[in-house]
């Protein structure tokens, strides 16, 4: 795609080049408009970018934990939105790692990453929880840390479901959020556009998409992002 205002395909799906678009203007956005948390760093493959003659790369946000109350009564206070306290942490975190303790006393942190699915042709979001001596969470352990709403999401959601395997660069076994279903929500995304008189642009289509899938896992982005 090599015009910036570019409409995302009707059928919810985004090409290569189109992803490359979306996840520099979702880099910025996030960096404009989420002060409070580190911001997507672009991680180029340039071994397939010189072979296929096409930027590769995907979004990368790591050693991040989502704020939870750990009050089991405290639901009603409890949020997706991991930017919380950030704000009052020590500039000097060189990690820039959010903390929580969990139930046992332990910190978990937690990395995400935004990659391009070239058979489902929509983006991905991988992400891993690890403890502060690098042992992996379970998927149990990893839902515990989550808000109550993202546990439900997934339990009811006939479109999300995670699963784990091997990530396509790192070769490490990683989870997912798999990716059946979400052209048809885009679709659904880019159709109420549609009927307010405009179509999504590219540079939205993984700010809409991330404000649905960030969700599941705790992350929340501003409305800013949305404009």
């Amino acid at each position: 795609m090599d015009s910036a205002g570019e409409v995302v395909v009707n059928d919810g799906k985004i090409t290569l080049e189109g992803f490359t678009v979306a996840a520099r203007a979702f880099s910025d956005k996030w960096k404009r408009h989420n002060l409070s948390l580190p911001p997507w760093s672009w991680v180029p493959l340039i071994n397939r970018t010189l072979l296929k003659q096409k930027e590769e790369g995907y979004l990368s946000l790591e050693k991040i934990i989502i704020l939870s109350s750990l009050d089991g009564n405290a639901e009603e206070e409890e949020s997706v939105d991991v930017t919380a306290d950030w704000s009052e942490k020590e500039e000097s975190i060189e990690d820039h790692t959010v903390l929580v303790q969990s139930v046992d006393g332990e910190a978990h942190y937690y990395d995400y990453h935004i990659i391009y699915s070239a058979s489902y042709m929509v983006p991905m979001l991988y992400f891993r929880g690890y403890s502060s001596d690098g042992k992996p969470l379970s998927l149990d352990v990893i839902k515990r840390d989550l808000p109550s709403s993202s546990v439900s999401l997934l339990l009811e959601s006939k479109w999300t479901f995670i699963t784990q395997e091997e990530h396509p660069y790192l070769n490490r076994p990683w989870f997912k959020l798999h990716p059946c279903g979400t052209e048809e929500w885009i679709k659904l995304l880019s159709e109420s556009r549609s009927s307010d008189g405009c179509q999504m642009p590219i540079e939205l289509y993984l700010v809409s998409w991330f404000s649905v899938v960030g969700q599941v896992v705790g992350l929340k982005i501003p409305n800013e992002m949305l404009i």
